[in-house]
């Protein structure tokens, strides 16, 4: 049976990008919209040390988020070290906004941060359009 494709939401759509798959603009984007939440299972501090998944996002010191979930389409939302969107968390949940106008067609990114880049980006070569 072949797997089934992810839905995404109004205005973003998963495509091919320099990194692999991205998320892209299927419509305009103000600086300072809301594009989409990042979402998953919150994880144990236990899991969060063994977890191998590459889509952890720490929320705060006792809170992670596994994103590894397909329906969690803000996953394919590739690093860039010059970004045109960031995360805001906002009562223990993940959104990403546009920092700068966005246009049709655009790849969301935003920056990892330096931890993260450091053990997963850097060793292999920043693959951003910055680069």
């Amino acid at each position: 049976m072949k797997a089934k494709k992810p839905t995404c939401p109004d205005g973003v759509r998963v495509g091919r990008s320099s990194a692999g798959l991205g998320l892209f603009a299927t419509r305009a984007y103000k600086k300072g919209e809301r594009i989409i939440e990042y979402f998953g299972r919150t994880l144990s501090t236990a899991e969060e040390y063994t977890s191998r998944s590459k889509y952890l996002f720490e929320v705060n010191s006792r809170k992670t988020i596994d994103g590894t979930t397909r329906a969690n389409i803000a996953r394919y939302i590739n690093h860039s070290c010059t970004p045109n969107c960031e995360p805001e968390i906002e009562r223990g949940r993940i959104y990403i906004d546009a920092i700068k106008p966005i246009k049709p067609g655009e790849e969301f990114t935003y920056d990892y941060g330096e931890e993260y880049f450091d053990e997963h980006i850097k060793p292999h070569g920043c693959r951003c359009a910055a680069h």
